[in-house]
């Protein structure tokens, strides 16, 4: 399938989807799309044999695409991007010792966590899967996906001041979860001598400062520009631009391309423009990349919910992921609540609140995508397996059901 037509199908399959959703089961616009190409996938699943041209197209269309690198590598910035150009900076500066708790200890802690669960559950199953790649599966597992987090907080009821930890925190544990991900997997691989912890700490500088140097380095460029012009077109093409170059330069460098976009957004979205008129392009530029935001999550979600299609779901997969959810679920809720009671003087919450951040916590499609980088081994199908079933978990039952454990909760 040429580019063209692959392009052409996605984006059909995403119209589709999204007038279904609005017409009929009128759901949350990401989740609803999300459900409508799940059930298409399934549906065409199990009627392969009577309808083998459907099942056929639609399992070429997502094999065609290289689903990690669609979206680690040019999806990611521009959704991230958005995200971030519409956060309210003023609210995270405020709340920005919770959400850099969150993002450092939270996220270590609920890898620690979940793969001790993981690993006592496994052995109770008896499904094999070593510690270390529990360990690995909680690496990836437990950051959350700023992706997913911040386009159902859009139509959420959550207090303001735990919603900007919840958003805040998922655009910015990318760091953590990045170098445990990649320490692990070296681990892990057999074939790689292991990284010793000053490598580590290298490539977490690297990624991790290079990435927000590359981000504010790209805005400060392209305020400068926009500065020197009051062409809504020409405004929109430079951001356009910077992103992509951020993408480009990003993977060149070995720099973190989510916190370069994160960086970039948020100074770009709390930068004040100067008169009138080059504050009416910034109000148009705000427009254009929301809608650039809700067509691409649509998107991203239809694919989402297309790779059930391909998903490798092995033998008791179901066993492996129902142990997965409920381990990720108690990680989640002991990596919030201990650094809370530790370090109470910075973090002012309680059991209530930290439910609510624990059931906020949704999975995406980067867990899914850096599933899907792990090398070849005898795991790497558990892994992938079990991240998909804590995705669809995540996406439809704690994200339809947010609201009203909020509001509960609130009420005690």
């Amino acid at each position: 399938m040429d580019t063209f037509a692959l392009l052409t199908a996605l984006v059909t399959l995403s119209a589709i989807a999204s007038f279904v959703n609005n017409r009929v089961l009128k759901l949350p616009g990401t989740i609803g799309v999300m459900v409508v190409a799940i059930v298409l996938s399934v549906v065409i699943s199990l009627t392969g044999k009577i309808f083998p041209g459907a099942f056929a197209f639609i399992k070429a269309l997502t094999a065609s695409i290289d689903f990690s690198h669609t979206l680690l590598d040019i999806m990611l910035a521009f959704l991230l991007f958005a995200s971030a150009l519409h956060f309210d900076y003023p609210a995270l500066k405020q709340q920005i010792k919770p959400v850099m708790l969150l993002s450092t200890f939270g996220v270590v802690g609920s890898t620690l966590l979940f793969g001790w669960f993981l690993r006592f559950a496994t052995i109770a199953l008896d499904i094999e899967l070593p510690l270390m790649y529990c360990f690995l599966f909680g690496a990836l597992i437990s950051p959350t996906d700023p992706v997913a987090v911040l386009s159902i907080l859009k139509k959420s009821k959550v207090p303001a001041s735990l919603e900007t930890i919840i958003g805040g925190e998922s655009l910015l544990n990318d760091g953590a979860g990045l170098l445990l991900f990649v320490i692990l997997k070296e681990i892990a691989d057999e074939s790689v001598a292991n990284p010793t912890l000053l490598e580590g700490f290298t490539i977490f500088a690297q990624e991790v400062f290079g990435g927000v140097a590359l981000g504010a380095f790209s805005a400060f460029m392209a305020y400068k520009t926009m500065k020197k012009v009051d062409d809504f077109q020409t405004v929109v093409l430079v951001t356009l631009s910077m992103v992509m170059i951020i993408s480009v330069a990003g993977g060149l460098l070995h720099v973190s391309i989510p916190l370069a976009a994160v960086a970039a957004g948020l100074i770009l979205g709390n930068t004040t423009l100067g008169d009138k008129r080059e504050q009416e392009l910034q109000g148009y530029l705000q427009r254009v990349w929301k809608l650039i935001d809700e067509m691409l999550n649509t998107i991203l979600f239809v694919l989402l919910g297309l790779q059930i299609v391909v998903m490798p779901f092995i033998q008791n997969y179901w066993v492996l992921g129902a142990a997965a959810i409920v381990a990720i679920l108690f990680a989640r809720w002991l990596s919030i609540l201990l650094p809370a009671i530790v370090f109470k003087k910075f973090v002012h919450t309680n059991v209530r609140n930290v439910t609510i951040l624990a059931w906020a916590g949704l999975r995406g499609g980067i867990s899914v995508a850096l599933a899907l980088s792990l090398p070849p081994s005898p795991y790497r199908e558990l892994i992938i397996s079990g991240s998909y079933c804590i995705l669809l978990f995540s996406v439809i039952v704690q994200g339809l059901t947010l609201n009203r454990v909020a509001n509960a909760l609130m009420r005690v």
